[in-house]
């Protein structure tokens, strides 16, 4: 955790993968952890209710809910978070089943209806991240979707009516790929064209010595308006 705020990224992702039976002791103990090393604000990944508000109890940092999908579930339980702990919130382009879109008219229906879904429950737009969902490239129509998303991320302002923020799980591209250099150069390269459609915030492993860097130069040449060579990371 430590050597991952080193880094600064914009937000610590805590994840804490399948929680036991006190789920929001062992929230508040990853949060307390998290938050004894950094500053940065909080991406709270869990699907458990309970533990992400024990979570938000506890945060002294801002915090990001991760996230919110058309899950009936996630409606009912996680949305209305956001609202009451003031907080931005990820939603997920899913199908209320958890279903993958298949295209792009697809993901921008779900994306109108989660930012209705949204404000219904007193949450502003521009307090939603919207995942368009990385796909895994080992799907069979894996590489369609992941130019489906580049196209989503692209166009999502004009269809919403404004500047809003997304984030991309990187490591979704690669997933059961057993050749590690081949998956970490498939990254590499995709990083740089979800930055040049504008995506927001990459959801990534910090401490990757290849990655990060293709990251941050993308994200200089994708936003900046004035070139400095102090701008790029060193090796």
């Amino acid at each position: 955790m430590k050597r991952c705020a080193a880094q600064r990224p914009f937000a610590l992702d805590v994840n804490t993968g399948p929680l036991g039976k006190t789920p929001e002791a062992e929230m508040r103990f990853f949060i307390e952890a998290a938050e004894s090393v950094s500053d940065l604000p909080l991406l709270i990944d869990t699907s458990n209710p309970r533990a992400m508000r024990a979570g938000l109890e506890a945060a002294k940092n801002r915090v990001i809910i991760n996230g919110f999908s058309l899950e009936p579930r996630k409606l009912e339980l996680i949305l209305p978070l956001a609202r009451e702990f003031d907080a931005d919130i990820v939603g997920f382009l899913l199908y209320p089943d958890s279903r993958v879109p298949k295209n792009e008219a697809e993901r921008f229906e779900i994306a109108l209806e989660l930012m209705d879904r949204a404000e219904g429950a007193g949450v502003a737009g521009e307090r939603v991240i919207i995942d368009p969902v990385v796909p895994p490239l080992a799907w069979t129509d894996g590489i369609a979707q992941a130019r489906a998303v580049l196209n989503v991320i692209r166009t999502l302002p004009e269809v919403l009516g404004f500047a809003v923020r997304t984030i991309g799980g990187i490591s979704n591209l690669g997933t059961g790929a057993g050749d590690k250099a081949k998956r970490r150069l498939l990254e590499q390269s995709y990083v740089a064209m979800l930055a040049s459609a504008g995506l927001s915030f990459a959801l990534m492993d910090i401490l990757d010595p290849d990655l990060v860097p293709s990251a941050r130069v993308s994200g200089i040449l994708a936003r900046e308006e004035i070139f400095s060579w102090a701008m790029v990371p060193g090796p």
